[in-house]
């Protein structure tokens, strides 16, 4: 379970494939925040990704995996933000937020992974 994250609604496409979109709720710490993701790549098991749609903010999102062998995969994770309005200027403001909060996330998808 992502932290914070209190629904997950398919709203079109194929659930899970390239043009699915969905309706993310999010609870963090107070603030409510509801995006829409749209997965614009899936080439299993070597890449994923997906835009993500807030007020004022439109995230993209690469993750890519390359095997290292013996058991072990590099995972590199690429994440552009782009800001509009308010946003623009507290995105110029507190760029550590947003880089915070996709390293907590990079965090538990690597707990997630290497759990037995």
């Amino acid at each position: 379970m992502v932290e914070g994250l209190e629904s997950f609604e398919h709203l079109e496409g194929t659930p899970g494939e390239v043009g699915a979109r969905s309706r993310l709720k999010f609870d963090m710490n107070g603030r409510k925040i509801e995006m829409i993701e749209t997965i614009t790549v899936k080439d299993l098991p070597r890449e994923f990704a997906g835009t993500y749609e807030a007020d004022g903010v439109f995230n993209i999102v690469r993750n890519r995996f390359e095997p290292l062998g013996e058991g072990r995969t590099l995972y590199t994770s690429e994440n552009e933000f782009q800001f509009k309005g308010f946003m623009k200027i507290f995105g110029w403001l507190m760029p550590g937020m947003f880089r915070k909060q996709s390293l907590k996330y990079l965090a538990a998808f690597k707990r997630f992974a290497e759990s037995p």
